[in-house]
């Protein structure tokens, strides 16, 4: 029996307000832009690898792997590109898992460990909670999630949370590797976590 299709999805959308403006994705990290850290990560966890972006997709395109712009116009936040995933993948029987460009530490079993977590559940959206903090911004989500997000997202409603817990969910606890989930938002960071 094959499993449903899981596409990895790496959040590249925003506006990196907090790094000055910069394309976080495409900053440099020990050499690498760090977009190529996640994506690294995640390519063995999944059946295809996909980005989200609104800026430079020419550049993230060099990557071989298909750019998802939002479709939601003014850089809405990361639910957009969810939806974006979402609607990439159809009516197909498939999940989308998101990490943002920002985090180059995502966890080797991260999608295993979601999966896990949703099948056990029989839940439609999982999401990541570590030290007690949800990270919202890591999550797995079933198509059939897709009209719900949609119909969140037309009624101007943005946080990623909220609408979770309107789903059939499930929280995952990853207390023993917590810094897994560090990004890297400003300059500061950028040089405490390796070199440009």
């Amino acid at each position: 029996m094959t499993h449903p299709r899981i596409s990895g999805l790496v959040l590249a959308g925003g506006l990196g307000r907090r790094m000055g403006g910069a394309d976080k994705g495409l900053v440099m990290l020990d050499g690498r832009p760090m977009v190529d850290h996640v994506l690294a990560r995640l390519h063995p966890q999944v059946d295809e690898l996909l980005i989200n972006a609104n800026r430079n997709t020419d550049i993230y395109a060099r990557f071989g792997i298909p750019v998802l712009p939002d479709r939601h116009a003014g850089f809405v936040g990361p639910l957009a590109g969810l939806d974006a995933g979402l609607h990439h993948l159809g009516e197909a029987d498939g999940w989308v898992v998101t990490c943002p460009c920002d985090s180059p530490f995502v966890p080797r079993d991260l999608v295993a460990r979601l999966m896990a977590a949703t099948e056990a559940a029989g839940a439609d959206v999982a999401i990541v909670r570590a030290d007690g903090q949800l990270q919202p911004v890591f999550l797995l989500a079933h198509t059939r999630s897709t009209g719900a997000l949609q119909a969140y997202l037309a009624a101007g409603e943005r946080k990623i949370d909220r609408w979770v817990f309107t789903q059939k969910h499930v929280i995952v606890d990853f207390d023993d590797c917590p810094e897994a989930f560090a990004n890297i938002n400003t300059a500061d960071e950028l040089a405490r976590h390796g070199q440009g």
